[in-house]
């Protein structure tokens, strides 16, 4: 299976934060990573996403 893409992963994750949190867009695209990461994850729990996967992900994106 390939790794997920950036654009791909942005846009699902903006999606559900519009439905869930009733997020406009500007909201989610101003929120920082650690911010999403804090209200999606149950209390007392850290993010699996690291910044290492998103720039991993960002240059899958741009070649």
């Amino acid at each position: 299976m390939s790794e997920p893409r950036f654009g791909a992963s942005a846009l699902r994750l903006c999606a559900f934060a519009a439905r869930t949190f009733g997020w406009r867009p500007a909201e989610f695209w101003t929120a920082t990573p650690a911010e999403l990461a804090a209200i999606l994850a149950p209390p007392g729990e850290s993010s699996g996403v690291s910044r290492d996967d998103i720039s991993r992900m960002m240059e899958q994106d741009h070649g």
